[in-house]
């Protein structure tokens, strides 16, 4: 077995923390949020001639704002706010309080993505925005993913890739060997675990985004107030010292006398297959068939 890529008790850790304070400053994440959201429509194609969704999933809910606007896009449906951080399901939780009585609120549950507490075949639509980058087995979570879809369902989806914060990488690698900066995968990876789950037609796209900070140290503090701290397995279990840091702001690029941060997002769509078909397992295609379905000759 080898060993986690991420301290998935250091990202609940980091996320747990930046509950409070996380909407100061994720105006990066509303974005690529909204963006996300533009292929919801999909769902509700004419064409396809499908019923309104009755079970919605936010995975990576955060304070709960996709899961406040899918519940009012679909207010029959069971919107399901899943997060790995229990007080930001307490955060999403007061930002529901508003809403007026007896109307259907997101659920909060607290869930992680790699054990999704859900039944077989039972999600319409799963929306997951920038989650997906804190886990290292792709190909594992999707097959879970897959599990809990509907055939026809819409799988939705947003994570960081491998171009993001890039300067801070190259920055901090003139300082020392250890790693500061979590490694995501490239979108190529994410199609092909995808394509292995056995989703179908499966859609990527990607955008870049530059942000500009007075300072690294700036930029380090937004990255906390995020929670998008180094969540490597094998990163510093120490704070970075004075000269360290130093070095690392020395060799950060400059322009115009500000410093650059770069943001990679992936976005990718696509369905959830019809019953029996094949999931790639180490290169072969594996189908898998209940035992009810095989017809038994009896003398």
């Amino acid at each position: 077995m080898t060993a986690d890529l991420f301290d998935h008790r250091q990202v609940r850790r980091a996320f747990s923390r930046a509950a409070g304070h996380y909407d100061a400053a994720a105006a990066l994440q509303r974005e690529v949020c909204s963006r996300l959201m533009e292929s919801l429509d999909y769902f509700e194609d004419p064409a396809r001639e499908a019923p309104p969704p009755r079970v919605v999933v936010d995975l990576g809910a955060g304070p709960g704002h996709a899961s406040i606007a899918m519940q009012a896009r679909w207010p029959k449906a069971q919107v399901l706010a899943l997060d790995l951080a229990l007080p930001m399901l307490q955060t999403t939780r007061a930002n529901t309080g508003g809403w007026r009585p007896f109307a259907r609120r997101p659920r909060p549950v607290c869930a992680d993505a790699r054990a999704l507490p859900l039944r077989e075949s039972s999600v319409d639509v799963l929306f997951s925005n920038l989650c997906l980058q804190w886990v290292e087995d792709l190909p594992a979570v999707f097959a879970g993913f897959r599990r809990v879809l509907k055939p026809g369902g819409l799988l939705l989806v947003s994570t960081f890739g491998p171009d993001t914060l890039h300067e801070l990488r190259t920055a901090f690698a003139q300082a020392d060997d250890a790693p500061h900066v979590s490694l995501f995968p490239a979108i190529g990876q994410f199609g092909d675990a995808l394509i292995a789950a056995g989703f179908k037609d499966p859609v990527l796209d990607r955008d870049e985004f530059v942000l500009h900070h007075d300072d690294l140290g700036g930029l380090m503090r937004e990255l906390r107030t995020l929670g998008a701290t180094n969540a490597m397995a094998g990163r510093r279990r120490h704070l970075t010292g004075r000269s360290r840091f130093a070095r690392a702001a020395a060799a950060y690029p400059h322009t115009d006398g500000r410093l650059p941060a770069t943001w990679e997002v992936i976005y990718a769509h696509a369905w959830g297959p019809p019953p029996g078909a094949p999931i790639r397992v180490g290169g072969v295609d594996e189908v898998r068939v209940p035992v009810s379905a095989i017809p038994v000759r009896r003398r």
